[in-house]
């Protein structure tokens, strides 16, 4: 099963402030992302929608570089005087004048203050390759120069130089500094109105959240709502993510359970299984240091000197007992029968043949088979005993627990056996060894249980709680 197929998204009547609130939190997110990767995609924007540079650049501060626009109308120049005359002295002076600010432009790198002396690399590479010449500067010198214009069709060479050469030196630009040290940038102007919009709607709510909940003041409120401070900072904008996506999805204009339940999947499986081992063998660890210095004992064997609290007008311990007696005597004596009568055979046996008196008694003529015998006859009365006695005595308990005086004697039986088994574990080699018993089992448990964990399947079990979890609300 999907995650999506069983996420019900709670539906609820989104009131229009709250989606218009949302809505315009967007805005300003997507304004705040242009304005983060406008010079970023600046040269995009110059190609395929110049409006924009022409709306925008103010904002960034950005004007066109004093260099570059002079060779470029210095370009502009030169074609409206080789229309007017091709072989004109305007033109020569021209021509030299362009030959002089190309190798100014490769000398003082004008690109270099818009981080864009990649541009200049292309026009050097593409004049070199135009030229077939190593050097840039001598390149632009035989370019620029009326006997190739000439020899080359000037048109053709004019033209070529506007495609391959002409963008790349009007894309670029000067960007001022403001008095901080920072690059020139009057977004602050465009997001001024929405911080003062987020502002009074943050105070306003958070103060309506206070007066709903006489226990939350008013700064609670506002840490109630701690993402919306991100729409007032402005620094950090793009944070702005966070405050925009828990609005639309509040306002249910996206939905983000199921990606709120697949993160919450993979986190949960990735630190369940390392932090239920940490809580279980936290809790073995502080069982076993108790076992280990005796608090345990002291705490087991003290309380039968304090008042006993009963939650259910049960006595478990007598309980248990009666349970274990009854198991033991009705069903696992029966089933180990033929294993008593070996044992007690052997041993009978054992004794028998060992005995100068039976020796002596079975080499009388005619009664040697007597001593088998009796052998035999003994060893099925012991076994009766061994099986009988305790059901016998456990029949003999259930009978005397019916009546009020059966039951006193009884339990003060069990009093005193608990207190006389309780001395006998509190003896010091008795107590320790059941302390180094018992920590050595749980440190065995400690290691098998790790061992179980690694094998878990993690995300089977997650599954397992979600489906709990479906059963549930559809009860």
């Amino acid at each position: 099963m999907t995650t999506t197929k069983y996420i019900r998204r709670k539906t609820r009547k989104v009131p229009i402030f709250e989606r218009i609130m949302a809505l315009l939190a967007l805005l300003n997110f997507t304004l705040v992302l242009f304005n983060i990767t406008y010079v970023t995609f600046r040269d995009f924007y110059f190609d395929h929608i110049p409006i924009i540079i022409k709306v925008y650049d103010p904002i960034k501060g950005i004007e066109p570089n004093r260099y570059t626009e002079k060779y470029l109308d210095s370009f502009e120049e030169l074609k409206t005087k080789i229309d007017e005359n091709p072989e004109s002295v305007a033109v020569k002076k021209q021509l030299e004048k362009l030959q002089e600010l190309s190798v100014d432009m490769i000398n003082q790198n004008p690109f270099e203050v818009a981080n864009k002396s990649g541009s200049l690399e292309k026009i050097k590479n593409r004049i070199r390759d135009k030229m077939d010449n190593d050097s840039a500067k001598e390149s632009f010198r035989i370019f620029w120069s009326e006997e190739h214009l000439t020899k080359n069709n000037w048109s053709e060479e004019l033209e070529w130089f506007e495609v391959e050469v002409e963008p790349l030196i009007a894309k670029n630009y000067y960007r001022g500094i403001d008095e901080s040290g920072r690059l020139t940038d009057y977004f602050g102007i465009i997001d001024i109105p929405f911080i003062l919009i987020f502002g009074l709607e943050f105070l306003g709510r958070t103060f309506l959240i206070s007066r709903r909940y006489p226990s939350v003041n008013w700064l609670e409120a506002m840490l109630w709502r701690w993402y919306d401070i991100f729409l007032l900072l402005p620094f950090l904008q793009f944070l702005r993510i966070i405050p925009v996506t828990i609005r639309l999805n509040d306002a249910q204009i996206i939905n983000l359970e199921t990606i709120r339940a697949q993160a919450s999947r993979g986190f949960l499986a990735a630190i369940a299984q390392e932090l239920t081992e940490v809580v279980i063998i936290q809790v073995i660890n502080q069982v076993q240091k108790d076992v280990t210095n005796g608090e345990l004992a002291k705490r087991i064997f003290s309380s039968q000197d304090r008042t006993y609290i009963d939650l259910n007008n049960t006595n478990e311990i007598e309980v248990i007992a009666s349970k274990l007696v009854q198991i033991t005597v009705c069903k696992v004596i029966p089933e180990i029968q033929s294993d008593i009568e070996a044992l007690i055979r052997y041993n009978v046996e054992k004794i028998v043949v060992e005995s100068p008196t039976f020796q002596r008694f079975q080499q009388i003529p005619g009664v040697e088979n007597l001593g088998n015998q009796l052998s035999e006859r003994l060893v099925k009365e012991l076994s009766n005993l061994a099986t009988e006695v305790p059901q016998n005595a456990y029949e003999t308990v259930k009978v005397a627990m019916a009546d009020p005086e059966g039951k006193k004697l009884s339990e003060e039986l069990v009093q005193h056996f608990s207190k006389a088994l309780g001395r006998e574990l509190q003896q010091e080699h008795t107590l320790e060894e059941f302390q180094s018993l018992v920590s050595a089992f749980l440190e065995e448990v400690k290691i098998n249980y790790v061992m179980g964990m690694s094998d878990e399947d993690v995300e089977k079990i997650l599954e397992e709680t979600r489906q709990l979890q479906l059963k549930a609300n559809k009860n």
